[in-house]
């Protein structure tokens, strides 16, 4: 089964942006991985779910330290029971894609990554969009605490016009206002709030 992840950049480790991946040994030539991928047999293809979630800590461990990571990204990953690592997610920088990438191959135990990551078009619509809706969110008394983690956990990820909130809050209430803070933007068409809250009685 297929485990999905999101990864933020806070440090929690309840819904970062989705990220989960899987790492191939790299040592040696092509052709000795290749007879190495011959030996794997189907009885031995499944990792233990310790290994799994080694690889899933793993894998989220490098996303949040790659170096154009912001809070104007989202990345997330799904680890499979054979090793393999789907990426996913919107970047800016098309520099983040690759070494998203390079990144999780290193990590013991990943037999395949698939980048299916998007890099974000360029438009200077967007972009003012994105400093905007950054100044309503970070701007407002209640979020403002956020702002002071090494990564913001508010994500704000805009394509044409439309934006999208991922990451981690604490409160309910912090999950709405971000949400009313961005609709308050000028130029934004629609708001998808898919910020996750760590406790929900609050």
């Amino acid at each position: 089964m297929k485990r999905l992840a999101c990864l933020s950049v806070t440090g929690v480790a309840l819904c970062l942006s989705g990220l989960t991946f899987a790492h191939a040994a790299q040592s040696g030539t092509m052709a000795t991985k290749m007879a190495t991928n011959k030996t794997r047999t189907p009885q031995n293809r499944a990792l233990s779910d310790q290994a799994l979630k080694r690889i899933t800590q793993e894998v989220r461990h490098q996303l949040v330290m790659l170096p154009f990571y912001s809070v104007f990204d989202n990345l997330a990953y799904q680890v499979s029971p054979d090793g393999s690592v789907t990426l996913l997610g919107q970047v800016l920088n098309p520099t983040l894609k690759g070494d998203a990438e390079r990144a999780v191959k290193t990590i013991e135990g990943v037999e395949r990554v698939v980048n299916n990551i998007e890099v974000l078009p360029t438009s200077p619509n967007d972009e003012r969009i994105r400093r905007a809706v950054y100044r309503a969110i970070y701007g407002n008394d209640v979020l403002a605490p956020y702002s002071l983690r090494a990564v913001p956990p508010i994500h704000i990820i805009v394509k044409n016009g439309n934006v999208t909130l991922t990451g981690v809050v604490a409160r309910q209430m912090d999950k709405q206002i971000a949400e009313m803070q961005a609709k308050s933007v000028s130029g934004v068409f629609s708001v998808e709030n898919n910020l996750q809250v760590e406790n929900t009685k609050g």
